[in-house]
Order: structure tokens, then sequence, then C-alpha cells
């Protein structure tokens, strides 16, 4: 029996093209949590940018990549903040390599440098362009759980060969999300597991992206939508339809949960 699902945001509840969340998933997510199932958001976003969700009745959020998991009313679960070593050497590298750095927190995106290709992730998301500020300023004030690199794969190798402590997942071409190592969506489903006593084969897992792989496959039920990435449909154990396509209400019906 599916107690529990965790659901992955761009790509898996939000539209690339419309930026919603299609109908037919807010109303299948409302039918399943009627039915007892509990719902997490698990996203590589910030706690405090899930706006367009509002209307899902979500338990709590896995948060920026699990590195931040939260009840609905704020307590924390867990919380996987950036060493200042590791931070300080990221704008180290950024100045050496030239690739804008941003630090993602719940009042938002901020970058010590915008660049074409910060601002065409702003466009993907349907976000406005980052503010540029003064980033070790930011870090003082605000615990970081993560950071944004925005550059290519050859030189996230080389960036990230240089910050061992450090992990990078990607689910867009145009830039990664930095965490602290060993932590990933799927140490972010176990926290709420465990928390509310589920067992993992109790869950299922929803997403598209690189990011979303190791959630995948530590789910009970990992499910890829259909316009998902090679990684993350090679995780999953089930391939649904896309996010435009009524992809979560169908693997909800599929498997029986609504």
């Amino acid at each position: 029996m599916i107690r529990a699902l965790f659901l992955d945001v761009d790509g898996t509840l939000l539209s690339f093209r419309t930026h919603e969340v299609p109908a037919s998933a807010l109303e299948a997510l409302a039918r399943a949590h009627e039915r007892g199932v509990r719902l997490f958001i698990a996203t590589g976003r910030a706690v405090g940018d899930l706006g367009p969700l509002a209307a899902i009745p979500y338990d709590g959020v896995v948060g920026l990549n699990g590195a931040d998991c939260r009840l609905r009313d704020g307590r924390v679960v867990a919380n996987r903040p950036i060493a200042r070593d590791d931070f300080e050497r990221a704008l180290e590298l950024s100045d050496e390599l030239d690739f804008p750095v941003g630090l993602e927190l719940d009042e938002g995106i901020y970058v010590n440098r915008v660049t074409p290709v910060v601002e065409e992730l702003a466009r993907l998301v349907a976000h406005p362009t980052p503010e540029v500020t003064d980033l070790r300023a930011l870090f003082d004030r605000a615990a970081c759980c993560q950071m944004c690199f925005y550059l290519d794969p050859e030189l996230e190798r080389q960036v990230m060969a240089r910050l061992p402590s450090l992990m990078s997942s990607r689910w867009c071409s145009l830039f990664v999300d930095v965490n602290v190592r060993g932590v990933d969506k799927a140490t972010g489903l176990r926290e709420m597991a465990a928390h509310f006593g589920m067992a993992i084969s109790e869950t299922m897992a929803f997403g598209d992206g690189g990011n979303d792989a190791p959630m995948l496959r530590a789910a009970g039920i990992g499910v890829a939508m259909g316009n998902g990435c090679d990684e993350a449909l090679a995780a999953a154990d089930y391939t649904t339809a896309s996010v435009d396509d009524d992809g979560i209400l169908r693997a909800l019906e599929h498997f029986g949960v609504i």
C-alpha cells in the first residue's frame, strides 16, 4: 500500500509550457490526500519558492534537493548547510574559471553576476532574473544549504573535482545545484518517511530530471515522467505520460492509489 507520494516540481508538477500544475494533477492529488496518502514536494527549489503549488494539500517539503526538509507548518525535519570554507572555495573558482554562482534561499536566488545563461534559466522557470548581491554578506546572514553553478557539464566536472565535500546534481543543461556531499532527494525521502513512521516500500516518487534519479531509485515505486531525461527514465520502475499529458493522474490510476 502506498502511504506517501514525493513529487518533483519543474517538469513534473509544473509544466515548462504553461508554468502551471495541470488540473488533472491537482484533482488526482486531492483525491489521494483524501484517501489518507501523504503528499511531499521534493524539489531543488527552496521552501519559499513554491507559490504555484499552494492549491496542493502537501504535508511537507524535501527542499533544496534534500538539504532542507520541513513540514508545511515550518517545523524542520532535516537541515544540511554548506560549510563556509566550501562556499569561499566556490567563489574563488567562480572568479578563476568565469562562471556565475548563486545562493538559493527562501527569499529568492541571488547571484554574484548575471550572464545570458542566468537570464535564460530565469525565463525557463518563469522567475525574475536573480538579483546581483554580495554573496559573502548574504552567506553570513543565512544558513545556506544550496548553491547554483551556471556552467556546462564539462566545466562542472573540473569544478566539482576541486570541491570534494560538495556534490552537484543537474536537471537542466544550463546549471547545477550544489549541496553537501551525500545529501540528495533520496536522503530527504528517507528522513520524511522515518519522521512519519513509514516504510520506504510504502512510498512512491515522481520526477523527470537527473537530480530526481536517486529518489526514483530509493522509493518503493519510482515513476519517471514521459518528458524525463535519460537518467530519470533509467532510474524509474515505471514511466508515465508527460506532465502536459496527465502523467501524474495516469500513474496514480495505474497503481490503484486513487
